[in-house]
């Protein structure tokens, strides 16, 4: 028996008109002090308000978010008293919108106890409202949450189908000003979704359109979507512009991306490259969607020697190889280096800037914590304590996985 679980959603042009239709009392946006600065914040505020609700803004969420910043969060709450809580931003914001909305309702829970197999009893106090500012977390339509334990350097998966929003706003125009890296580092996050909701031991067919359409959007859309970053930053930098994108096809079609990778791997499982970057994340702060675009080319290959048939079928499927096999799987690991290379982003853990000595001082715990990671345990091929440490120097090094 398998689940599926999605919010009402609401996309395309003009979405953000859904807020004039809420109805209630008081709503407490969960968001980042970048996006109060850029005016988002105040944009959602006004709807709100025009609708007739009160307001406060939370706007202390720092990427990875803490444990520390969902307690805060939830004081706010319960001080407040809303009964909506708005989950404003990239995956940061709206997994500790999620989290806080939990131990708002549930304020017996520790943040670690927000798991699959307990009874939750939301929405007595408040629902959730998630609009997303990045085009690719896919936050906005699953119910995953990643928090960062700071002291044990670790970032905890956790999540409960109860905790999905009620209602997702896919409005482009909140992410037209993307700058180009962010676009690129987001943009490969969905990809990375999309190709292992697909190919995790998870999948089904439910879940295998919305992956595959995901992955084709990305590789169109992407491209042009960094491209149209980079002109709105010359733009801006001339004074000849605000930074928003003119290239909306291109920045339309990667937020339905997003969302439909969302909605895929959501009700699937992600896989090994994010039990990779995870680690990655945690441990050297590489931004999220680039720590698992560099490593899902090596897990690509990796399985590719014993457990190739999904990666070749959708290899297939994309137009990278029709070969079949093991030839047809590194064809897709290979075409998602071109990609990375195309938007300008590392495919290497070198390329980073970490120094390999300061990077096998903590190999041993990234191995540790890799194994632990919940996204592990979907993996085509399960790899071994030793096998899974040469994957990681192998990515360190830039080097095609062949064992």
């Amino acid at each position: 028996m398998w689940y599926f679980v999605s919010p009402e959603i609401v996309f395309g042009e003009g979405a953000l008109d859904a807020l004039d239709e809420l109805q209630g009392e008081r709503a407490l946006i969960v968001t980042d002090a970048t996006l109060v600065d850029l005016g988002m914040v105040a944009e959602v505020q006004g709807r709100l308000e025009a609708a007739g609700l009160g307001v406060q803004v939370f706007a202390e969420v720092e990427p990875d978010p803490g444990l520390q910043t969902v307690r805060r969060g939830a004081e706010v709450a319960h001080e407040f008293q809303p009964d909506w809580i708005v989950g404003l931003g990239g995956g940061s914001p709206m997994d500790a919108a999620k989290a806080i909305w939990v131990l708002y309702e549930r304020p017996d829970l520790h943040p670690a106890e927000i798991n699959p197999f307990v009874h939750l009893g939301l929405r007595q106090k408040a629902r959730l409202v998630t609009i997303p500012t990045t085009s690719g977390t896919g936050a906005e339509v699953t119910w995953g949450i990643v928090l960062t334990d700071a002291e044990e350097q670790r970032k905890m998966g956790l999540g409960n189908r109860e905790n999905v929003a009620d209602i997702a706003i896919v409005d482009p125009a909140m992410a037209a000003g993307m700058p180009p890296q962010l676009t690129a580092d987001t943009g490969l996050d969905a990809l990375t979704h999309a190709v292992e909701g697909y190919t995790c031991t998870w999948h089904t067919d439910v879940t295998d359109g919305l992956c595959v359409s995901a992955a084709r959007l990305i590789f169109q859309y992407l491209p042009r979507a960094v491209a149209d970053a980079h002109s709105a930053a010359l733009r801006r930098g001339s004074g000849q512009g605000s930074g928003q994108g003119s290239d909306m096809e291109a920045r339309e079609r990667m937020h339905n991306a997003a969302t439909c990778a969302g909605l895929g791997f959501g009700n699937a499982m992600a896989s090994m490259a994010h039990a990779v970057g995870h680690v990655l994340g945690a441990t050297f702060h590489v931004p999220h969607g680039r720590a698992v675009a560099i490593s899902l080319p090596y897990t690509i290959e990796f399985a590719a020697r014993e457990a190739p048939d999904r990666f070749a079928e959708l290899a297939g499927l994309l137009g990278c190889s029709q070969a079949g096999g093991e030839q047809a799987a590194r064809a897709l690991a290979a075409r998602i280096r071109d990609l990375c290379r195309e938007v300008g982003n590392p495919i290497s853990v070198a390329e980073t800037g970490i120094e390999r000595e300061t990077y096998e001082a903590q190999l041993e715990k990234m191995v540790d914590d890799a194994f632990n990671d919940t996204q592990i345990i979907t993996a085509a091929r399960a790899p071994s304590y030793d096998e899974l440490r040469q994957l990681f120097l192998y990515a360190y090094e830039g080097r095609p996985v062949d064992f």
